[in-house]
């Protein structure tokens, strides 16, 4: 999986107040376990930050790191949330794998947490 202590966190600003920051990847991509073959596609996070919010250049690289590995559209989708989760600790996040068309058919997976 990508390399998890690439995420860094920055103090929430605003720890008392519930909102949300969305984030939108459009330039995600990982590589087919089956063909070997690149897959792209959006990762969306949502997420209302605790004591912690992500810091945006990590999370490019750590995204990057996906670049080269196998797997598939539902384990990558659940690896990003438990990773973000497990850097910035967030009242709640959602994370969305919206996978563009291969042959036909287009795919997305939604993860979610609430603590």
């Amino acid at each position: 999986m990508a390399e998890t202590a690439a995420l860094e966190t920055f103090p929430n600003p605003r720890p008392e107040r519930d909102y949300e920051i969305a984030i939108d990847c459009p330039e995600f991509t990982s590589m087919c376990p089956k063909t070997g073959l690149p897959d792209f596609g959006t990762i969306r996070i949502r997420y209302v930050p605790d004591a912690q919010c992500v810091e945006l250049k990590s999370l490019k690289y750590y995204l990057l790191a996906y670049r080269n590995q196998g797997l598939f559209y539902e384990s990558a989708t659940n690896q990003i949330l438990d990773d973000l989760v497990a850097a910035c600790r967030p009242r709640r996040m959602t994370v969305v794998g919206d996978f563009t068309a291969r042959g036909g058919i287009t795919t997305k997976v939604t993860a979610d947490y609430t603590r």
